[in-house]
């Protein structure tokens, strides 16, 4: 039996747990907010989704793999491993010289960051067996991502002007550095099976080629739309594979994802809760700064300045959450009322506009992220209630890969719904201004042009050409890319109602180790 840890030991292991999820988290805000200019100075929007696409296809398929071999081995080499690949992924990001090197840059830094999620919060489990001491301890894991969502959007903002936007991804390497010596110090390995630690490498093939062909579904379905018989046929086939994968699980002697999982109730609600708050935090993380740029004509210091309150009040509403949810004779509806504010915060967000103050908009996103704060650690808390020791980082793998998937699903529900109106707002102003010129459709294809200055200069010029009104066009386009986000929030009201009726049906919130030994 391992000897009794310090409090000291115990803090740095947490410090160092606390450095590996500001990577995660600094990565995603900062990014967030440079996109509008990396499109504008690599171009290809057509790629502009998968920028993000390809980071969560590889964290989806990482995740659950990472937290099945940490329940076997151990979960101290893979946190460090995965600091070296999402290291040295950042660097490749910031020399990117296309949007296609991006792209894979990006897939190579989403392995790295599975499994640094499929890992580093099970590790958690680890230090604090107890469930009560550990909901205490994650205040601080709240902290250490609101410190990096704090200061992402505004940092991402200051260093995309000041700096270039190569710099959002440097930024990584100074905290990659310090935090895997840390690691390497502090975290202690433990082992949870001491039996068959064999892996099911067909079911990892499985699940790879599911999570795959779902992402190119996702895509596919913003290119041909939902009336596409193909898109419909990837459906099925998507559907397919996921289910094969889930009978191969059942089968396997030694499977990725446990079956017994499968069967249990609260795991399925808490995945599905999972999935639709990772589509719907992702569509108003990934789309405000597009809103704020491409819609409201702001830079990219105002608009980081303006979703910062969205990150930061996560943070503020973990750790309320953490100190409401040891004192509630029901904690579990902790979810439910956070749903609520979500859905009305989702609303407001709908009905934005460029007249809107930015006092009210800050307020806006604040709301909703001080709701969100009420069901991220709530999943993964539960979910590691519900389940047996041995199944702990699986089962914390489980939620972040929902999370994942329902971000992919996001990405491409909203961008469908962005571009479609966007193209008849456009296709509408050019048809009544009676520009037929097809360099003029070309630079209106995408929303690019609304970021992109060159493009708008190169606009310009075309209209003391042939004679109309390049400003009168612009502003159609902004029109119509606010019209497509306000959609897509809309869309967001919907998914957080559909989650307050499976919250609502969640069974009571009782820490098995609260009651006696795992």
């Amino acid at each position: 039996m391992a000897p009794p840890r310090s409090r000291f030991e115990s803090l740095a292991a947490m410090i160092g747990i606390c450095l590996v999820l500001m990577l995660i988290a600094l990565d995603q805000t900062v990014v967030g907010t440079a996109l509008p200019r990396v499109v504008a100075e690599l171009q290809g929007f057509a790629l502009y989704p998968w920028v993000a696409s390809a980071y969560l296809m590889t964290n989806a398929v990482t995740i659950p793999i990472a937290g099945r071999l940490g329940d076997l081995y151990g979960r101290k080499p893979f946190v460090l491993v995965s600091i070296i690949v999402f290291t040295l992924a950042s660097a490749l990001c910031g020399m990117s010289q296309s949007m296609l090197q991006l792209v894979l840059a990006r897939a190579l830094q989403g392995l790295g960051g599975g499994m640094l999620a499929g890992a580093a919060f099970a590790a958690v489990s680890d230090l604090f067996p107890d469930p009560m001491q550990r909901v205490r301890w994650q205040a601080m894991l709240s902290a250490a991502f609101g410190i990096a969502t704090t200061v992402g959007p505004a940092l991402g903002g200051w260093l995309t002007e000041h700096l270039g936007w190569r710099s959002v991804f440097y930024v990584n390497l100074p905290i990659g550095l310090l935090a895997f010596p840390v690691v390497w110090r502090f975290l202690p390995r433990v082992v949870h099976h001491q039996g068959d630690r064999r892996i099911d490498w067909l079911g990892a093939l499985l699940l790879t080629v599911a999570v795959v062909t779902l992402l190119v579904t996702t895509e596919q379905g913003e290119r041909l739309g939902f009336a596409n018989p193909l898109f419909w046929g990837l459906v099925v086939l998507s559907l397919g594979l996921g289910w094969l994968f889930i009978r191969h699980q059942h089968r396997s002697a030694a499977p990725i994802i446990p079956a017994h999982l499968f069967d249990n109730r609260t795991v399925r609600q808490l995945c599905a809760l999972g999935a639709l708050t990772g589509l719907v935090m992702f569509v108003l993380v990934f789309y405000a700064p597009l809103l704020l740029q491409g819609g409201f004509h702001l830079s990219p210091k105002e608009a980081g300045l303006l979703v910062t309150p969205l990150l930061v009040s996560i943070t503020v509403g973990s750790i309320i959450n953490g100190r409401l949810l040891p004192k509630l004779p029901h904690p579990e509806k902790l979810i439910s009322w956070g749903l609520i504010g979500l859905a009305v915060g989702a609303a407001l967000l709908a009905t934005l506009s460029h007249e809107t103050s930015h006092a009210l908009m800050a307020v806006m996103f604040g709301l909703c992220g001080l709701s969100l704060g009420f069901q991220l650690p709530n999943l993964t808390l539960q979910i590691q209630a519900a389940v047996e020791k041995r199944d702990t980082g699986i089962a914390s793998a489980l939620i972040q890969t929902t999370r994942t998937l329902g971000s992919m699903v996001g990405a491409s529900v909203a961008g469908l719904v962005v571009n479609l109106q966007y193209g008849r707002t456009v296709a509408a102003a050019l048809a009544a201004a009676k520009v037929g010129d097809a360099a003029v459709h070309r630079l209106f294809a995408t929303p690019q042009l609304l970021v992109r200055q060159q493009d708008l200069d190169s606009l310009a010029h075309f209209g003391q050409q042939l004679h109309f009104d390049a400003a009168a066009l612009v502003e159609q386009g902004r029109l119509g890319l606010v019209g497509g986000i306000h959609q897509a929030f809309a869309g967001c009201v919907l998914v957080t109602l559909l989650s307050f009726v499976i919250a609502r049906r969640l069974p009571p919130f009782v820490p098995r180790g609260a009651a006696r030994g795992r």
